[in-house]
């Protein structure tokens, strides 16, 4: 019988690769999105942001930032990526700078919207 020394087993290459690719794109989701009294669900082409009302809420996601300017009602205000938009539930999305924006819910703590990349840009 003979013992080699030395000997380790190795992770295949492919999978190793694959694995460290998952990692930083990990790394990147987490790092696009920073918020301040808002939370956000971000995955690879929108977001939903939740926005605390009563504060100064924001967040940078998807490379922008959106910012929670005023609501009365069911209708807000919301500036993404330097633009002011007015928003309603149920209303189509505003496009503005290559996203999306929808009104997702508003209530009196909350006010939630959904920010995509514009699939024809």
């Amino acid at each position: 019988m003979t013992n080699r020394l030395g000997t380790t087993p190795r992770i295949p290459t492919r999978r190793a690769g694959g694995l460290l690719a998952g990692l930083a794109l990990g790394v990147a989701l987490l790092a696009g999105c920073s918020s301040e009294g808002a939370s956000t669900d971000c995955g690879l082409d929108a977001c939903t942001v939740t926005f605390d009302r009563g504060v100064e809420a924001n967040a940078t996601i998807l490379g922008v930032e959106a910012k929670l300017v005023g609501a009365q009602g069911d209708q807000v205000t919301v500036e993404v990526a330097g633009e002011q938009l007015s928003l309603t539930v149920g209303q189509q999305a505003t496009e503005v700078g290559g996203f999306a924006v929808t009104l997702d819910s508003v209530t009196e703590d909350q006010v939630k919207i959904r920010v995509s990349r514009n699939p024809s840009n």
